[in-house]
């Protein structure tokens, strides 16, 4: 991921330096394990933790000649440990490092991502409680329909980002997982008990049954859950970049004092951190469908999938990283505008007030059918005359012969709309 959408933490964690170490750490608990199994003589863990360096440089040298990445780092090692180093990777195949290294990476850079939406999570709440009661109109197919809060819409999203997290949280625990089973899984040079111990000191699961390599549904299930997040991600962008056109301006992305909107135009403030989500949101839903499709792997083992996630776990995690602290800043410092809210519920002259009338009118008699075509036609004609629904409504005979006019304007009650908010809310900030 280029460094304009790059955050520092999680870049480290993709870097040759962290993976190598990894790496090294992986072989460093074998070796600690095939001690305590004298499988190998005992010291040799200690000596390759005290002499072995990481020299990022040097491994990239050597593999540029053997063209192996796995011997590249173990001929690295050996120049700096020198013969105890032969005990290193004993019985190992390069998947049992390659796969757990690169889990580790994902469960690290997955604990980040749980961060980074624990703080979203707290700036949607604080506006959400702020505009508990905020009026404004709700839409569906971009119309107005009825009043909400924008209190509730913010709620809205809170929920989907609760489960988010749960979705992360179980992706994470899907992917940590250890392989060190040898050669195609069976464990013939190398005893299971040091995958276990391997396992524990990584603070990862024992995999159940591996080929060569961990399975990638696993890791099919982590991309996909990233894919969601962002898909999330871009639904609250969009809803933003609804309400801050020119003719709605419900609300607005932060503008700074020397901040420029157009190099043509001096008045634009433009939603782009909103629109710059969205393209994010794709690039990060493009890692989904490879991940599916390296599920399927020949036999015990081929590498089609490897080129693949090279470029996919860093990509699809920082991206995600950048957008979700992206987001949190937009809704953290977005320009609320209830003024506008109210002035765009009152363009339709009070229409949205129409399923009450029609309630009402089955209530004293009217059938569900006559109810709807009296209401409409009201209501039509408010929207092509400009003219008040509730004067039409208490205009017409049919209606106020079975409803007095002051349980009419009753009807024509905003916090009809609002008396359920508090359940909503108890409902969905109850953890």
């Amino acid at each position: 991921m280029i460094d304009r959408y790059s955050r520092k933490e999680i870049k480290l964690i993709w870097e040759d330096q962290n993976k190598y170490s990894i790496w090294l750490e992986i072989e460093v608990a074998a070796a600690e394990a095939m001690e305590k199994l004298k499988v190998i003589p005992k010291g040799v863990a200690k000596k390759v933790k005290s002499k072995a360096k990481i020299d990022v440089k040097k491994i990239i040298d050597i593999e540029n000649k053997v063209k192996h990445d796995v011997i590249a780092f173990l001929t690295s090692i050996n120049e700096k440990v020198g013969k105890d180093s032969r005990f290193l990777h004993k019985g190992m195949t390069s998947s049992d490092v390659l796969d757990t290294c690169f889990n580790i990476q994902l469960k690290q850079s997955g604990n980040i991502l749980l961060r980074d939406i624990d703080q979203l999570l707290s700036s949607i709440k604080k506006q959400a409680t702020k505009h508990k009661y905020t009026l404004c109109i709700g839409r569906s197919h971009g119309i107005h329909a009825e009043p909400i809060t924008f209190g509730l819409k913010m709620l809205t999203f809170y929920q989907e980002f609760i489960r988010n997290k749960k979705r992360l949280e179980n992706a994470i625990k899907e992917i940590s997982t250890c392989a060190i089973s040898g050669a195609v899984g069976t464990f013939a040079n190398v005893d299971p008990k040091v995958e276990s111990y391997v396992a524990k000191k990584l603070k990862l699961n024992i995999e159940p049954i591996s080929t060569q390599v961990i399975p990638r549904d696993r890791h099919a299930q982590f991309f996909s859950t990233l894919g969601i997040i962002a898909s999330s991600i871009e639904r609250f962008a969009t809803e933003i970049r609804h309400l801050q056109r020119t003719e709605v301006l419900e609300v607005e992305e932060f503008f700074g004092k020397k901040q420029k909107g157009s190099s043509a135009m001096p008045h634009k403030k433009n939603p782009i951190l909103s629109e710059n989500l969205t393209g994010l949101a794709r690039l990060i839903r493009s890692s989904v469908v490879p991940a599916l499709e390296n599920v399927a792997l020949w036999h015990e083992r081929d590498i089609s999938h490897s080129a693949v996630e090279r470029n996919i776990g860093p990509d699809a995690t920082i991206a995600l990283d950048f957008a979700l602290n992206r987001l949190n800043n937009v809704i953290k410092n977005l320009n609320v505008y209830p003024k506008n809210m109210i002035k765009n519920l009152n363009l339709t002259n009070g229409i949205f007030f129409s399923q009450r009338i029609l309630l009402e009118l089955t209530n004293v008699g009217f059938s569900r059918e006559e109810s709807y075509k009296i209401v409409q036609s009201n209501a039509m004609k408010a929207w092509k005359e400009n003219s008040s629904f509730y004067k039409n409504i208490a205009s017409d005979k049919k209606i106020i012969n079975k409803i007095p006019v002051n349980k009419l304007k009753k009807l024509f009650n905003f916090s009809y709309h609002t008396k359920k908010i508090n359940i909503i809310f108890k409902r969905a900030l109850k953890k």
